[in-house]
């Protein structure tokens, strides 16, 4: 199946065999299709993208012989009982496995200068942080001083993280107006912050671990469980509250903690491809029986 295949509701083909329908594109979707890919699944994978382009890491999924990939069709509507997913655009989507990867959303506006900062949102980040403090220290040819924005779980780790390389952190939980940018010729992205009471802090590098907001408007809409702060309530199979849709990534949440400060992606995509793998052989016998 290519990248440009049209899998719906009444295709001949997607009633043959099983079908895992993946809501979202993002790391922990791509995760999973590589990890169903390299088992014996016979069936096909449907991935709804919100995305209108086509960057080369979806290019490489779709060009896989069991996957459509369908750029800018996100998932809008679950019907649960009759297992089929409607998208924006009002394509139908019939599924024996769903699968939520919808990710999260920044909760603030953007800030000013944002792309001179270094990010933490998910345990992944923590190798991409690390990496970039080590370029930062050795073009400083000193110990960094590095300036945390942010509360709550994502600040903590990253604030490990820093430690742990050598940083020395200031973390504040007031967000700043602006991001204040080195002189010119200089290496380094980011110098400081400034705040909207024009008060400001100077930095080696400036670092966001602002808590993201779970996209669980479609869960939400199909009835699943979501948590009080957000997120769609997951058990540790990855199962949500109703039978047959599944949840990983960022928009899911274990035990009140985004599933995406609690394992990698490829790890959750591990045991989450097994379990969906086990789904999909019980449910046939369960019926026969």
């Amino acid at each position: 199946m290519s990248a440009t295949s049209t899998v719906s509701a009444g295709s001949a083909d997607s009633a043959a065999r099983p079908r895992i329908v993946i809501a979202g594109a993002g790391p922990a979707a791509q995760a999973l299709v590589r990890q169903l890919t390299r088992t014996p699944f016979a069936g096909g994978i449907t991935v709804l993208s919100n995305r209108d382009d086509a960057p080369d890491e979806l290019l490489e999924i779709a060009a896989l012989p069991q996957v459509s990939v369908r750029f800018g069709q996100p998932a809008s509507y679950i019907d649960p009982d009759s297992r089929y997913v409607t998208t924006a655009d009002g394509l139908e989507f019939s599924y024996d496995q769903l699968v939520i990867a919808t990710g999260s959303s920044p909760a603030g506006a953007p800030l000013a200068g944002e792309g001179r900062c270094l990010n933490y949102a998910t345990i992944d980040d923590a190798a991409l942080l690390g990496e970039a403090v080590k370029d930062v220290t050795r073009d400083l040819g000193r110990r960094p001083l590095g300036i945390l924005v942010g509360t709550g779980t994502a600040a903590g780790q990253a604030e490990a993280v820093l430690r742990a390389r050598g940083v020395r952190p200031i973390r504040t939980t007031q967000r700043p107006a602006a991001v204040v940018p080195t002189l010119a010729g200089s290496t380094l992205a980011a110098a400081g912050v400034v705040f909207e009471d024009g008060s400001s802090m100077a930095g080696d590098l400036v670092v966001l671990a602002e808590e993201p907001i779970a996209r669980d408007a479609l869960a939400v809409s199909a009835g699943l469980k979501t948590a009080r702060q957000g997120g769609i309530v997951i058990g540790r199979d990855f199962r949500t509250s109703v039978p047959g849709i599944w949840a990983i990534g960022d928009a899911a949440v274990f035990d009140g903690v985004r599933l995406g400060l609690l394992v990698a992606a490829s790890s959750a995509a591990s045991v989450c491809a097994s379990q969906l793998l086990q789904a999909g052989l019980a449910e046939p016998l369960a019926e026969a029986a």
